[in-house]
């Protein structure tokens, strides 16, 4: 079977999948889900057979970054099984990196076992600190439990990142004792500002949106700033607080187009793949999984799509409607 990288029409390699094992979530943010979601039939969902094929043929022409995602990937049934068949792509070297995003939940339960499995880092959503406002942000969620997981995430030797969705008029007044408490607990923060996907109902995303500008020129008044140029393999733009010697991201679709390097694709829950998170264009990989035990109509169906990957996406906030709006929700593609 041929092998070769994929490169997309640009020039890039395509070296990070991002993979939804479920849309199904134990927390119901308000800017994620609606309070009452229409759950997939888990028929449409692939197997973790499945997607032990799909992430195996991925890597298998160059994808060195795996990142699992949801919904809530860690309340899908035997989850880790499917984390301990990755790590044999970790023990080859052929994977570079397995990694997950989660709201913690569940990470007292797993922390230990993702582990063992070749985990180094999670990524953990997490928008206040207030147990009353996580409350409301999640509807279903306690945040003792949260950080009971990021504790045992950091006791299991987990590195944690803190993924904080900027929202206007809710966490506004906890920028600095985020800062502080992430600085002081050693994990590293990164700023996400509130995206345009899938029909919240009376939720209204621009008046949820606080740009990240904003956000910068407010830590700026706190601590001095020194621009980095790191990259993880994904979105974030870097800087550091001098004092406390911290690495703080800012991922800004809206405000700063972050295309030109994009090195990523990702693969539903249901086996769709979105060469960018920002358009409509998706190819049907569960079609040739379920085809074929043999792996030959995947791979074509995977290089078939990576010829499609667009430059870049539409998002814009300009105007004050919401242009390049996505019709479906996070949850469905994978955070």
């Amino acid at each position: 079977m041929e092998t070769a990288p994929l490169i997309d029409p640009f020039a890039r390699p395509i070296t990070y999948l991002r993979v939804s094992v479920t849309d199904r979530c134990d927390f119901r943010c308000t800017y994620c889900m609606a309070e009452h979601m229409q759950f997939l039939p888990k028929r449409d969902l692939l197997t973790l057979e499945e997607l032990d094929r799909l992430c195996s043929g991925f890597i298998g022409l160059g994808v060195k970054k795996l990142r699992i995602t949801g919904g809530e990937p860690l309340v899908r049934k035997n989850i880790l099984s499917f984390f301990r068949a990755m790590s044999r792509h970790l023990d080859s070297g052929a994977l570079t990196e397995l990694t997950l995003t989660t709201n913690g939940s569940q990470l007292a339960r797993f922390a230990s076992e993702l582990a063992a499995c070749g985990v180094k880092r999670v990524n953990v959503s997490l928008d206040t600190l207030v147990p009353e406002k996580f409350a409301e942000i999640t509807r279903w969620g306690r945040l003792a439990q949260v950080l009971e997981g990021i504790d045992a995430a950091t006791a299991a030797g987990l590195k944690v990142k803190i993924n904080t969705v900027a929202l206007k008029g809710f966490n506004e007044d906890e920028l600095i004792p985020l800062t502080r408490w992430c600085a002081d607990q050693g994990h590293d923060l990164t700023f996400i500002e509130v995206m345009p996907m899938g029909e919240m109902g009376e939720e209204n995303r621009l008046d949820q949106y606080w740009p990240l500008s904003d956000v910068r020129a407010r830590l700026g008044e706190s601590y001095a700033l020194t621009d980095l140029p790191d990259s993880t393999g994904g979105p974030a733009r870097y800087i550091r607080l001098n004092e406390t010697g911290q690495r703080i991201g800012f991922i800004t679709p809206l405000t700063h187009n972050f295309c030109e390097s994009c090195n990523r694709v990702r693969v539903t829950c249901t086996g769709e793949l979105f060469m960018c998170l920002g358009q409509e264009d998706k190819a049907d990989l569960r079609a040739p999984l379920r085809a074929s035990t043999e792996d030959d109509g995947l791979i074509t169906a995977i290089r078939a799509a990576i010829a499609r990957k667009p430059k870049g996406h539409d998002f814009d906030y300009s105007r004050q409607r919401v242009a390049g709006q996505m019709s479906r929700h996070m949850s469905h593609t994978g955070g």
